[in-house]
């Protein structure tokens, strides 16, 4: 009858390679589900990026241009509600951001095209801070 010990001594290789067969796979596993995490993260922040745009671009229509057509709110509204859903599936910052921006903008889309230009730069001064934020966000990816 073999020991215990002399059964490991035989057998050495094979555990030694069940050992670091099973720590790749624990690795591999791992770097794939990060990896996809980080492209999902990096798709997300480029659409809620060219959302943003457009809703600046609705933003300046309505303001500067008085242009009812592409500065529509509700064209605004649609771009501020994918934003914020898009916010979700980032990580950090961004998310909040996005609800302050749909905040400012529910408090603030029906002044756009008067004189006072007081809600306009609350628009884009929370457009700047979700813009940053996503920006920081693509820049911690790894």
């Amino acid at each position: 009858m073999t020991s215990i010990r002399q059964q490991l001594r035989n057998n050495a290789v094979a555990l030694i390679s069940l050992a670091v067969a099973i720590s790749s796979l624990g690795y591999n596993t791992w770097r794939n589900e990060r990896t996809e995490r980080n492209r999902n993260a990096r798709t997300a922040a480029f659409e809620l990026l060219m959302r943003v745009a457009d809703l600046e671009r609705v933003t300046f229509l309505a303001q500067y241009d008085h242009d009812r057509n592409g500065g529509s709110p509700r064209t605004g509204w649609s771009d501020v509600l994918a934003i914020r859903d898009l916010a979700a599936l980032l990580p950090g910052q961004v998310s909040s951001r996005a609800a302050e921006l749909l905040k400012v903008w529910g408090d603030n889309w029906e002044d756009l095209g008067k004189d006072d230009e007081t809600a306009v730069n609350r628009i884009d001064d929370s457009i700047g801070k979700l813009r940053e934020a996503s920006l920081a966000t693509l820049r911690s990816l790894r």
